[in-house]
């Protein structure tokens, strides 16, 4: 009697943990969830101090909280901790790879700390996986400013040809057009689309074509 007795109340210990373990989980992502809100509202009371607290807090709670790590990023990069904001990035994508928000924001802070070919990497890296026609643009004016000009008539041709199969504004499809036309005519003699050899006729056609936009 006595032993049964006692495997009853193994068991009921048993279940105990269970259900107060299955709680827990729940109670955990809301008070991770209270936590990132909070750090919002003192940003937005400018008690950024208490904010950043917050958010390594709720990072404390679960390393794989997407709005804390974009939320603590953007909040030391606005306040001019820009290598902070670095390693806020590359943290979250060590935790959550998937998390394109933080590829894009890891490429604009390294380019403010002067680690130009890092940020383009970053975001190639992403425009990879999406067809962002905003990123692709970003993209190409940081190649023109490194004076990359060959990189920047391709990624301007792959904006043309994504505004086209996706059906995007008129105004986007006209601008890409007249821009990979510039610099097209820009690149003339490094470009061998539109300088072709003169005893070639497919590249003459090519070029023709090229200065016609196609």
């Amino acid at each position: 009697m006595e032993g049964r007795k006692r495997r009853l109340v193994k068991r009921w210990a048993v279940l105990g943990a269970v259900a107060l373990g299955c709680a827990a989980g729940p109670a955990r992502a809301s008070t991770v969830t209270d936590l990132v809100r909070e750090a919002r509202q003192l940003e937005a009371a400018h008690e950024e101090d208490r904010a950043i607290r917050r958010y390594v807090d709720a990072l404390e709670l679960d390393p794989t909280c997407a709005p804390a790590y974009l939320g603590l990023a953007d909040l030391r990069a606005r306040r001019g901790d820009t290598r902070e904001a670095e390693r806020v990035y590359s943290v979250a994508l060590e935790h959550v790879p998937a998390l394109h928000a933080a590829l894009i924001g890891r490429a604009r802070v390294r380019r403010v700390l002067g680690e130009a070919r890092l940020g383009d990497s970053d975001l190639e890296r992403y425009l990879n996986h999406e067809e962002d026609l905003s990123e692709m643009k970003e993209l190409a004016g940081w190649y023109g400013e490194e004076g990359r000009a060959a990189a920047q008539l391709a990624m301007w041709r792959r904006l043309y040809a994504t505004a086209l199969r996706i059906g995007a504004e008129v105004a986007v499809v006209r601008e890409a057009r007249a821009t990979v036309r510039a610099l097209q005519l820009l690149l003339e003699l490094a470009d061998p689309v539109i300088s072709p050899a003169e005893a070639d006729p497919v590249r003459l056609g090519l070029a023709a074509m090229a200065r016609r936009g196609g």
